[in-house]
């Protein structure tokens, strides 16, 4: 039996693979702290919820390395179920607590700690998303290319909630921070279904006769 031929860039490819879902955990482990924070001081639902989409984010660098250790690749259909199962479980959360903002009708104020660290969020969540999808297309990885455009959602839902705290500082705009979370809502739900899609599209056929 002749061995499978090894790809001499692989094991670069993993490592650098690692360092960006090591950078991902740390920065966005901060980037829920400093959200959800910021979101209860400011009574921001859209923050809050960001900051829980954050967590979300956390996890599934998480399971993406224990992916990428494991030397058969098995992970990797269990890792996309509990990535999607996450973002679900967060959208519906989300879904509730925006729906109850706007019945009782929250006003939050404005956030300049917010602001400046989402400002800053949209810019690292760039880099790191698209240098995941480029380092999992070279390692043929479809996890690790799913959790770069997962940062790269996360990259607009910052965006997105920034633009919404500045609406509520400027123009006293409080709906659109409701507005804003719904949107983060939906977006995770959608990343939460195209992860199942994935895991079912990598699962085994049964054999025709």
């Amino acid at each position: 039996m002749v061995p499978t031929p090894v790809d001499p860039k692989r094991p670069a490819l993993l490592r650098r693979a690692f360092a960006l879902e090591y950078a991902t955990i740390g920065w966005n482990a901060l980037e829920g702290i400093v959200a959800i924070l910021a979101g209860l001081s400011a009574g921001s639902v859209a923050l809050v919820a960001f900051g829980l989409d954050s967590s979300v984010e956390v996890f599934a660098s998480v399971v993406v390395v224990w992916e990428l250790r494991a030397p058969d690749r098995s992970g990797e259909r269990p890792a996309l179920r509990l990535i999607g199962t996450g973002y679900i479980i967060v959208a519906v959360y989300v879904a509730w607590d925006t729906v109850q903002a706007i019945l009782s009708g929250n006003r939050p104020t404005s956030s300049p700690v917010g602001i400046v660290f989402l400002t800053a969020t949209v810019a690292v969540m760039l880099a790191l998303g698209i240098g995941k999808i480029r380092v999992g297309r070279s390692l043929g990885s479809p996890t690790v290319q799913a959790d770069g455009r997962f940062s790269l959602v996360d990259a607009s839902l910052a965006g997105a909630v920034l633009i919404g705290l500045i609406l509520t500082a400027v123009l006293g705009w409080w709906w659109a921070d409701a507005v804003l979370a719904g949107l983060i809502s939906i977006l995770a739900l959608r990343e939460g279904i195209e992860a199942w899609r994935d895991h079912d599209r990598k699962s085994p056929q049964p054999r025709q006769d």
